[in-house]
């Protein structure tokens, strides 16, 4: 089961930086998107991967899982999506005012601002 996460993280890894570096903005948002899932598939790992245990301890319960990896990963579920909205606000904002969705496009004297 290792084996198949830690492919899952480096899939989810080498997309994210191959998306991210394609300098559009939907490509962007997607990279920063998978680059995320990959980390949270990551401080989910740390705390061990075990299957069918608790995350909480109970009468009779010899062993469980750490709750705390649980806890970061879904607190850095909702900051993602937060930070998600908020960059294809901008992004949206960028394209409608620029007329191009080019992360780093070079300014263009001749053309004039979208108004």
């Amino acid at each position: 089961m290792e084996l198949l996460v830690a492919s899952a993280i480096g899939v989810l890894t080498t997309s994210g930086l191959y998306l991210t570096m394609r300098l559009r903005t939907f490509p962007v948002i997607l990279g920063i998107s998978l680059l995320t899932y990959a980390v949270n598939v990551f401080l989910f790992a740390s705390g061990r991967l075990v299957l069918n245990q608790p995350p909480i301890l109970q009468d009779g319960v010899t062993q469980y899982t750490d709750p705390l990896p649980q806890a970061l990963v879904l607190t850095a579920i909702v900051i993602s999506f937060g930070m998600t909205a908020v960059l294809v606000v901008v992004a949206m904002g960028a394209y409608l005012h620029a007329e191009d969705d080019h992360v780093n496009s070079p300014a263009d004297p001749d053309r004039e601002p979208a108004e």
